[in-house]
C-alpha cells in the first residue's frame, strides 16, 4: 500500500516536470515471477522514480548506502524497503571488508527473488549523464547466486532510459524495454560473461533513441476534452507552488542531475503546505467538514489531471 501510494505521487511529480514518458516494449515486462530490473543511470534519483512508473509491479529498490546518511531520505527509503548497497569507494580498502560489504544485501535480494518479487538495480554503480559506464558484476553475481541457491525462473529485464533534456521541464523521456534474459537457460557460471550480455542489452536499449514528433492521437484529443476542466483547476491551484519550487531548485542545483529531483522534492512540500492553507481557509469559511473534504478532493483531482492531460504513458 505504501509503495503504491508513493508510486502514484511519483507519477504525478514526474508528469508535472516532464511532458511525456513513453514506454517502448511494455508488454515484455513479466507480470509475475522473480525479476531483476537492470536500468541505466543518467539522472540520479529521478531514474528510480521513472523505473517505478514504467514497471507496473512493485519493485524493491537498491541504492548506494551513502544516501542513507540523509535523515529524510533514510526515512523514506526505510518506508519503501530500499536495500542499501555499498560501493568499493565506500570501503576502507580492507580486502575482507570489500568482499563482504554487500553479502547481507545480496542475501536480502535473493530472498525477494525467492518470493517471486522484482528488484531494481542500477548496474553502473553511479549516475552518469553521458554514455553507459562499464557495468559492475554485482547484478550477475546476484542472478547466478540465486540460481545456485535453488531460485528458479529468474529473469533479467533491461530498461534503457533516455531523457530529451533531463534538467528542463516540459521535455520528454523514453524507456525502451528489452526481452527478459532467462537466467535458468544461461550457460556457464561466469559473472563477467553474464555482465557482458547485460551490457549489450542495456547499450541497445539506451542508445540512439529518437524522440517522435506529431500531433496527439484522436483518443488523446478526446481525453483532453473530457479532463479540460479538472486540468484547468489543477493548473490554477498549483501554479504558484510549482513555480516557486522550480526557482528554489535552480538556485540550489550544483549539477545537471539536481534540478528535476529538487523541483519534485520542493514541489511536493510546497504543494502540501498550500493544501493546508486552502483547507484551513475553506474550513473557516464554510465550517463544514464535508465541503472541506470535497474541496480537498478537487485539489488532488486537479493535480492528477494537470499532470496526465494529453500525456502518452506507453507506446507498445
Amino acid at each position: 500500500m505504501i509503495y503504491r501510494f508513493f508510486r502514484w505521487i511519483a507519477g504525478i511529480m514526474l508528469h508535472w516536470f516532464y511532458s511525456e514518458i513513453r514506454i517502448d516494449g511494455g508488454e515484455r515486462i513479466p507480470k509475475t515471477g522473480p525479476l531483476l530490473v537492470a536500468v541505466n543511470h543518467p539522472n540520479a534519483m529521478v531514474d528510480s522514480l521513472v523505473a517505478g512508473w514504467v514497471v507496473p509491479r512493485p519493485l524493491r529498490i537498491t541504492a548506494k548506502a551513502t544516501l542513507f546518511q540523509h535523515p529524510f531520505v533514510s526515512l523514506m527509503f526505510k518506508l519503501l524497503g530500499v536495500v542499501p548497497l555499498r560501493r568499493v569507494s565506500d570501503t576502507t580498502g580492507n580486502l575482507r571488508e570489500d568482499y563482504e560489504r554487500n553479502s547481507a544485501a545480496f542475501q536480502e535480494i535473493i530472498g525477494v527473488l525467492r518470493e517471486g518479487g522484482a528488484v531494481l538495480i542500477f548496474p553502473e554503480g553511479r549516475s552518469n549523464s553521458d554514455e553507459l559506464l562499464p557495468l559492475k558484476t554485482g547484478l550477475a553475481r546476484i542472478a547466478l547466486a540465486a540460481r545456485q541457491s535453488g531460485v528458479r525462473g529468474v529473469g533479467i529485464l533491461t530498461v534503457g532510459l533516455t531523457f530529451e533534456n533531463k534538467s528542463n521541464p516540459g521535455t520528454r523521456v523514453v524507456a525502451i524495454i528489452e526481452d527478459p534474459l532467462d537466467v535458468d537457460s544461461w550457460q556457464g557460471e561466469s559473472t563477467r560473461a553474464l555482465t557482458d550480455s547485460i551490457t549489450e542489452r542495456l547499450l541497445r536499449a539506451s542508445s540512439g533513441t529518437l524522440f517522435p514528433t506529431g500531433a496527439p492521437t484522436e483518443r488523446a484529443q478526446k481525453q483532453m476534452i473530457l479532463v479540460r476542466a479538472a486540468s484547468w483547476w489543477g493548473r490554477t491551484t498549483h501554479e504558484i507552488p510549482i513555480r516557486y519550487a522550480r526557482s528554489l531548485a535552480l538556485s540550489r542545483s550544483q549539477s545537471a542531475d539536481e534540478p528535476a529531483m529538487l523541483t519534485m522534492l520542493f514541489g511536493i512540500g510546497l504543494i502540501l503546505a498550500s493544501y493546508a492553507i486552502h483547507v484551513a481557509l475553506v474550513g473557516l469559511l464554510t465550517r463544514s467538514a464535508l465541503v472541506t473534504g470535497l474541496y480537498l478532493a478537487t485539489l488532488i483531482t486537479g493535480a492528477y489531471w494537470t499532470a496526465f492531460e494529453g500525456h502518452s504513458r506507453a507506446v507498445r
